[in-house]
């Protein structure tokens, strides 16, 4: 059986992705009046860039898709990269963000069920009682505010696109590796917004992003994309999407602390408790399955070694 100490390790890269994710919330903000569609498609270019070359650093050599894993990967870009965006951007119009990010945050539930079924595996009691906490916690966290019905709608495309991101990339982290999947997603999804841009924006409106603008797009693509996108996608091939999926609850941990250090406000008594609860929900559904550790790497290890690709060098 594993120790503590070499079940908790897998989580490890997850947990700094999420600190990441959380953390590009205030640098966002500059990016607000920014020409949407045109700043993504330089984000994801560059994370493309960046990605290719710290793969060959680190002897790793993407695969080219086949067959059916166009479709897994193509699905996983307009979903968790393109639409996600405009689902953020037109719900904010109908809704406080508050609400957006709550609906995001039940993340967890959903990869809870849907995760460990597409992984051929019953899903994990311990992770589904621990997902609602999580959940409730980032509720807390995040807030709650005004909506309409589109909001609503939203909110909802939100979450399933957010959950889509980790789903549609479990059929083919086997063959390709959390790095290839990084890859093969970002490049797909600078294609994708690079077409809107110039459809709705316009060839020239990169010339129109300040210098403040390129230095959030720089920070976006470095360590939101292209770090977090393979420390995410490590985790969720280790240990599985369903238990990968309480480590969302980060995030808004992450982000109230990176508002609290670029002065934007102290977290109030509602915030604290959030971050209590999310807390108290990670440990109970982390330690749950850490008993069980050995059970799980089981489980996991033939889908990993069933490629023929999978045990390339690094």
């Amino acid at each position: 059986m594993d120790t503590p100490s070499a079940s908790f390790a897998p989580l490890v890269p997850g947990m700094v992705g999420m600190v990441l994710v959380g953390s590009s919330v205030s640098v966002s903000h500059a990016l607000v009046d920014a020409p949407l569609f045109t700043a993504q498609a330089v984000r994801y270019a560059a994370a493309t860039a960046i990605l290719l070359l710290l793969a060959r650093l680190t002897g790793t050599r993407p695969v080219r898709p086949r067959g059916r894993e166009w479709l897994w990967l193509a699905g996983l870009a307009v979903t968790g990269l393109v639409l996600f965006n405009v689902a953020v951007v037109r719900g904010v119009a109908h809704a406080e963000p508050a609400v957006i990010a709550v609906a995001v945050a039940s993340v967890p539930v959903v990869l809870g069920v849907l995760g460990p079924l597409l992984e051929r595996r019953a899903p994990s009691r311990q992770v589904l009682l621990a997902a609602p906490v999580v959940v409730a916690g980032a509720v807390l966290v995040e807030g709650t505010g005004r909506t309409d019905a589109a909001g609503v709608a939203w909110a909802a495309l939100a979450l399933g696109c957010e959950a889509a991101f980790t789903l549609l990339a479990v059929p083919v982290l086997g063959r390709h590796t959390p790095w290839g999947v990084s890859v093969h997603a970002s490049w797909l999804g600078a294609v994708l917004f690079a077409v809107l841009g110039v459809t709705r924006e316009g060839p020239r409106a990169a010339a129109e992003l300040t210098g403040q603008q390129w230095a959030a797009v720089g920070y976006l693509a470095l360590l939101v994309t292209a770090v977090a996108f393979v420390l995410w996608y490590s985790t969720v091939r280790t240990v599985g999407a369903g238990r990968a999926g309480l480590l969302t609850g980060i995030a808004p941990l992450a982000a109230a602390a990176a508002g609290t250090a670029t002065g934007t406000g102290v977290p109030g008594p509602s915030v604290w408790l959030g971050i209590a609860v999310v807390i108290g929900g990670l440990v109970g559904g982390l330690r749950a399955s850490r008993a069980r550790g050995a059970v799980v790497a089981e489980d996991a290890a033939p889908r990993t070694a069933s490629s023929p690709t999978s045990t390339r060098s690094r």
